[in-house]
């Protein structure tokens, strides 16, 4: 039975985050790959703040596993921006069921729009970093969006509080 998943899910147990973003964008699924648009931060930003120790190339984001990282969306099945994205495309019943399974330390959403979909709050009501809110023994991390079209609010001053959390674990 083949997924109907753009790409799959990058998850297992004992992870130290999984990554969550909205959906797949254009560049993303036309190459098969998380984050895969020139002009997103994901990646180096991983890398500058030490949460991988070499840049990974968005085709090898399976090996993100190795550094305790998950990787999913909250919309597996469609791309595009936020914007252009069907109504009723976030499976948050889903999200929910993998965090629950998996446990990781911390879930981080790479938007607050993602963040948004999940927790059921207008993004605008929704503040940068750590969250009231758990799931289970999972803490909840909202970051900025790494991606080029969001550059007006990227602020690494979360990612950077997020790496330090991880780096207190």
């Amino acid at each position: 039975m083949t997924s109907p998943y753009l790409i799959p899910d990058i998850l297992a147990h004992d992870l130290k985050v999984v990554f969550c973003g909205t959906a797949l964008g254009h560049e993303s699924a036309r190459r098969q790959a998380y984050y895969a648009h020139p002009g997103n931060a994901f990646w180096k930003t991983l890398h500058r703040l030490g949460l991988t120790p070499r840049l990974v190339a968005p085709e090898d984001y399976a090996q993100v596993l190795d550094y305790g990282i998950g990787l999913t969306d909250l919309c597996k099945t469609e791309s595009g921006n936020d914007h252009e994205l069907p109504d009723g495309c976030f499976d948050v019943a889903s999200l929910k069921e993998k965090i629950t399974r998996y446990q990781p330390r911390f879930l981080a959403f790479t938007s607050k729009n993602a963040a948004s979909g999940f927790l059921g709050t207008p993004a605008g009501q929704i503040p940068y970093g750590l969250q009231k809110e758990t799931l289970g023994q999972t803490r909840i991390f909202v970051l900025s969006s790494p991606s080029g079209q969001a550059r007006r609010w990227w602020r690494e001053e979360v990612w950077e509080a997020l790496a330090q959390e991880l780096r207190n674990e």
